[in-house]
C-alpha cells in the first residue's frame, strides 16, 4: 500500500515495538558487562534494519525504529535534558489490568539547575533509522511530550534555587524543546510524534488530585501543557509534521487512568497546535467519540487507536469499520486514520502478545485502512 497523502497516515502506528530475543539477551549481556556498548549498538542497528523492513512490507509509510535503543519510552530522553540528574531512588506507579494491579518502577529525578539542551537528544538514533527507511516510507520519531518532565514528580523534584517561580521553568522547558526540534529537522526529520500521557490521564478525577498533590493545579494543568507544547512548537520548521499521541498508561498489557477525553477536549482538539492526534480508542476505557466534536474542520488528522497493542485477538475488520462510521458522525472521515491504541513495548518489558501477533494487528490497520480509503 502506498500512502502519499503525507503524514500522519491512513494506517499508522505509535511507534514502539516488542523487542526481539537477541536484542534483549544483548542488553542483559551489555548490563552484566560482558557486552561492549558497540556491540550492543551493533546488535540493535540489525534488529532496527530487520523491524523497517518488516513495516514497509506490511505496509506502513511510516516507519519508527521501534524504540529498540531505548528502556523506557521517555525516561531515556528526559535523563538527556541539560538540568536533569537521576537520582537513587525509585519511582513507583501502579498500573492496572482484568487480572489485577502490575506495579512499575521507574528510575527517578531531580532538576537541580537551569534546563538547557546540550546536544539534539536521539541525533544518532534518528540519523541511523533515516538511512534505513526505505524510497516511499517516511522516518518517524516519537520522543515524549515536554508536559512529561513535569508530570513525573511536580514541583517537588524542582530545585527552588534554580527555579523560585514556575514561568521560569514552563519558559526553559519550551526553548529546549524548541531546539531540538530544530535540531532534528536539520538531520532530516520530517515526522515527529510527542508522546504525552497527561493529556490522557487527566481525564481521570484521581489523575487531576495526584497533580494537585505535587504542587500542580489538577483541574487546568492540561491548559498549562498545551501552552507549553504550543511555546515549543511556535518556531517549528517549515516541513515538519508534529503530531501527539495520548494512552492512559501502556506496561505489560496494564494501564493507569480510565475515562473519556471529555475534561480535556475543547482546549486540547481547539488549541493545541500539532497536524495531528493520536487518541487511544480500544475499549470503553477511552469513552466515546462525542468528544471529537472539538476537532477543528481542515488539515487536522485524528487516528483512532482502534487496535489494542494490550491483547493478542484481532479485532474483527467490519467492527473498526463500524467505529470509524462511528467517530466520522464529529470528524469528516477525509480526517480520520487508523491505528494501534498504543506501542507495543513502551517499555523493554513489552505487552503480552508475540512479535507475530504484533505484526498482524498491524496488516489489519493497513487492510482495514485501504478499504476504508482507498
Amino acid at each position: 500500500m502506498s500512502d502519499t497523502s503525507g503524514p500522519p497516515f491512513r494506517a499508522d502506528h505509535v511507534g514502539s515495538l516488542l523487542r526481539p530475543p537477541e536484542l534483549l539477551r544483548a542488553r542483559e549481556e551489555h548490563q552484566a558487562g560482558r557486552f561492549s556498548a558497540g556491540e550492543l549498538r551493533h546488535t540493535e542497528d540489525r534488529a532496527i534494519g530487520d523491524a523497517v523492513r518488516m513495516q514497509q512490507q506490511i505496509g506502513l509509510a511510516g516507519v519508527t525504529d521501534g524504540e529498540f535503543r531505548r528502556g523506557s519510552w521517555h525516561m531515556d530522553f528526559l535523563y538527556q535534558i541539560g538540568g536533569v540528574a537521576k537520582t537513587d531512588q525509585t519511582l513507583r506507579i501502579q498500573f492496572k489490568n482484568e487480572a489485577g494491579p502490575v506495579e512499575a518502577a521507574l528510575g527517578a529525578f531531580r532538576i537541580g539547575r537551569r534546563l538547557a539542551l546540550d546536544k539534539t537528544i536521539f541525533a544518532e538514533d534518528f540519523a541511523y533509522l533515516n538511512s534505513v527507511a526505505p524510497a516511499g516510507t517516511v522516518a518517524k520519531l516519537t520522543i515524549p511530550s515536554p508536559s512529561m518532565l513535569h508530570y513525573r514528580g511536580g514541583r517537588a523534584v524542582i530545585d527552588r534555587a534554580a527555579y523560585p517561580e514556575m514561568d521560569a521553568f514552563w519558559h526553559d522547558l519550551a526553548e529546549v524543546y524548541s531546539k531540538e526540534i530544530a535540531g532534528l529537522s536539520a538531520l532530516g526529520c520530517t515526522y515527529l510524534q510527542l508522546d504525552d500521557t497527561s493529556l490522557a490521564y487527566l481525564n481521570d478525577p484521581a489523575q487531576r488530585a495526584y497533580v494537585t498533590s505535587i504542587g500542580g493545579d489538577g483541574d487546568k494543568q492540561h491548559l498549562t501543557n498545551i501552552r507549553l507544547i504550543n511555546a515549543a512548537l511556535a518556531g517549528k520548521p517549515a516541513g515538519v509534521t508534529v503530531c501527539t499521541h495520548m494512552c492512559r498508561g501502556n506496561f505489560r498489557s496494564s494501564w493507569v487512568a480510565e475515562g473519556g477525553y471529555d475534561h480535556v477536549a475543547e482546549a486540547l482538539f481547539g488549541e493545541l497546535a500539532v497536524d495531528g492526534f493520536f487518541l487511544e480508542y480500544d475499549d470503553a476505557r477511552s469513552g466515546g467519540f462525542e468528544p471529537l466534536r472539538f476537532v477543528p474542520r481542515g488539515n487536522k488528522r485524528v487516528v483512532l487507536g482502534l487496535v489494542t497493542s494490550k491483547k493478542p485477538a484481532l479485532e474483527a475488520k467490519d467492527q473498526l469499520k463500524r467505529r470509524i462510521d462511528e467517530a466520522a458522525k464529529y470528524v469528516p472521515l477525509e480526517q480520520l486514520c487508523l491505528s494501534p491504541q498504543c506501542g507495543f513495548s513502551s517499555t523493554v518489558d513489552g505487552n503480552a502478545l508475540t512479535i507475530e501477533e504484533q505484526n498482524a494487528k498491524l496488516r489489519l490497520v493497513v487492510e482495514t485502512a485501504r478499504e476504508v480509503w482507498g
